[in-house]
């Protein structure tokens, strides 16, 4: 017997510790650390009549420090324009974005009397695209078990989903623990982790399909985890090759594309992981139980 299945109750519990870990420290923190796009705040657009470099957003969090505003703001270049940043942070008073726009233009000697533009975003809008990433999970969830069954079997449909909720929980617990908002960047690299992890269990959920008609007198255990093994290889060159772009990308790349990357990076770790750990084992244990009852009804 192979490592996979029998030391599944090993993985589990990493993936369990992680989750509960995740869970503890929302409690200890009273909740989600949810950001502007969710939680409501403020939106200002500045022209620092320079580009919106990387050294440039240092300073301005620097001006954001001063104003004890830093943990709750991020900063990023936005539209055409290189020269237009635009500050994202809590909901600020009249008096406060004042302020805030003073110490600006003294730290960069701003032309403007105000900033270009300031919005204010009411947390309203966070419930509704909360509710709406909510729905989108379902829905995926539904339509994957719907198309895994059809392809597959209900068993090997019910896994994979399992281990998608397994990947979301994960990426939830990542930003609990280290106490990162959560976005409407996070929803959209949540959409995408789901298709692919779920693309990579099919791989092998596939190969496990085809070695059930191949090794007709072997167990369950050990044809997963000879389809684990005949498909370790592909898995693991697929998350390198993916997580490198992704690191190169997240250090490379600018602030909006840093904050889309980072819980895309998490995911798909997790997703590889629970395509070769969970899903596999959980397919498992459906299966054998499956077998028990029928061992149960035979015997009566």
């Amino acid at each position: 017997m192979g490592i996979f299945i029998a030391k599944r109750n090993i993985w589990f519990g990493i993936s369990l510790a992680i989750i509960l870990i995740g869970f503890l420290f929302t409690a200890i923190r009273g909740g989600v650390n949810y950001g502007v796009d969710f939680a409501g705040g403020t939106l200002m657009q500045v022209d620092f009549h320079k580009p919106v470099t990387k050294a440039l957003v240092n300073q301005i969090n620097d001006v954001l420090s001063s104003k004890n505003l830093l943990k709750d703001s991020y900063v990023q270049q936005i539209g055409n324009n290189p020269d237009v940043a635009q500050i994202k942070t809590r909901s600020l008073s009249d008096q406060e974005r004042v302020e805030l726009f003073k110490a600006l233009k003294g730290r960069f000697n701003l032309p403007e009397n105000e900033p270009l533009s300031t919005t204010k975003v009411g947390p309203s809008m966070g419930v509704t695209l909360r509710n709406q990433a909510i729905w989108a999970v379902i829905v995926a969830s539904i339509l994957m078990l719907i198309y895994i069954t059809i392809r597959f079997e209900f068993k090997f449909g019910v896994a994979a989903v399992l281990a998608l909720i397994h990947d979301l929980l994960i990426l939830y617990a990542a930003y609990a623990i280290f106490n990162i908002p959560i976005n409407t960047p996070f929803v959209a690299a949540m959409l995408t982790v789901l298709g692919y992890s779920i693309n990579d269990t099919i791989v092998i959920f596939d190969r496990i399909r085809d070695n059930l008609k191949i090794m007709r007198r072997e167990k369950y255990d050990v044809i997963a985890d000879r389809s684990i093994m005949e498909t370790l290889a592909r898995s693991i060159n697929t998350l390198l090759t993916v997580i490198i772009t992704l690191v190169a990308l997240y250090f490379f790349g600018g602030p909006s594309i840093r904050e889309f990357v980072l819980p895309l990076l998490i995911g798909i770790v997790s997703g590889g992981y629970s395509s070769i750990f969970i899903a596999s084992p959980i397919w498992y244990i459906l299966k054998n139980r499956e077998v028990s009852k029928r061992a149960s009804y035979k015997t009566n």
